[in-house]
C-alpha cells in the first residue's frame, strides 16, 4: 500500500513529510517549508499538511516540531483560536424548517467580527461581559496581570472584553447533524486581541535575540527561544 505522504529533501535539512498528494503547494511555502528544515533545533523531520500555504516565517498547515526550543512565528499570532465541538439533546425533528430566527438569537448572544478604532466600541467585544465570563475571567486574571508586569504591552489587549466572543475572518458557530439527526454545535473560536498581542509580541522578542545568538537564521521570522532563554518561560505562560 502506498504511503499518503511523499518526502522532500532540502539541501542541509531534515526531511520534509509532504502530505499533499494530488494537492498544488506555491512555490513560497516550499522555500518556507525548506527554511524551517534546516534549523538546527527541528527533531527528526516536519511535516506539510494538505492546506499548507505562505504564512510568516514558517508555513500555516505543517507541524515543525522542535527540541528543547520554541520558534513564535511558528505557533502564529492565532493563539487561542481553535475548534469545538458540543453535542446537544436535540434532534433534527426539534429544528424549525428556517433557522433564520436560531440564526439571529446566536448573532445576539455571542458578540463577533471586529470594528476598526476608528469607529468607536468594538462591535465584536462585550461591552459589559456577562456574569459567565466574569467568573470565568476571575481563574484567569492573577496570571495574566503577573504576565503583564513583565510585558506591559499586553495589558490594553481587549482580553477580558473579547474572552467568549467569536472573531472574524473564517471564524464561525454552526448547527449542524449527526449521521443519527443529532444536534451539534460546532465553533471556531478566534484568538482576538490578546492573542494576536502575545504572538506579535514575542516574536519582536524572538527577533531580537536572534540578532545576538542566532545569525545565520534561514528567515529572521524563524527566530526562536531555546531552553532557559531569558523569554521562553514568558512565552510559554503567555500562550498558555
Amino acid at each position: 500500500m502506498p504511503e499518503n505522504y511523499y518526502v522532500e529533501h532540502a539541501e542541509g535539512s531534515v526531511p520534509i513529510k509532504m502530505w499533499t498528494r494530488g494537492v498544488p503547494v506555491e512555490a513560497e511555502a516550499r522555500a518556507q517549508l525548506a527554511n524551517a528544515a534546516r534549523l538546527p533545533i527541528v527533531f527528526k523531520h516536519i511535516a506539510a499538511m494538505p492546506d499548507v500555504h505562505l504564512g510568516i516565517g514558517a508555513t500555516v498547515g505543517s507541524m515543525i516540531p522542535t527540541l528543547r526550543a520554541i520558534i513564535p512565528a511558528a505557533v502564529d499570532v492565532d493563539i487561542g483560536c481553535g475548534m469545538m465541538a458540543c453535542k446537544t439533546t436535540l434532534h433534527a425533528n426539534d429544528l424549525p424548517d428556517n433557522l433564520g430566527r436560531l440564526r439571529s438569537a446566536i448573532e445576539r448572544a455571542v458578540p463577533h467580527g471586529s470594528t476598526p478604532i476608528r469607529k468607536g466600541r468594538d462591535q465584536g467585544s462585550w461591552e459589559n461581559p456577562p456574569d459567565t465570563v466574569k467568573q470565568i475571567w476571575r481563574t484567569l486574571v492573577d496570571e495574566f496581570e503577573a504576565l503583564c508586569e513583565l510585558h506591559p504591552r499586553l495589558q490594553k489587549t481587549n482580553n477580558r472584553k473579547h474572552l467568549g466572543t467569536l472573531g472574524s475572518g473564517n471564524h464561525f458557530i454552526e448547527v449542524c447533524l449527526d449521521q443519527d439527526g443529532v444536534v451539534w454545535f460546532m465553533l471556531h473560536s478566534g484568538s482576538r486581541g490578546v492573542g494576536n498581542a502575545i504572538g506579535m509580541h514575542f516574536i519582536e522578542l524572538a527577533k531580537k535575540d536572534a540578532e545576538v545568538h542566532q545569525r545565520n537564521l534561514p528567515h529572521r521570522d524563524l527566530a526562536y527561544f531555546e531552553e532557559g532563554a531569558k523569554y521562553f518561560g514568558d512565552y510559554v505562560r503567555a500562550v498558555g
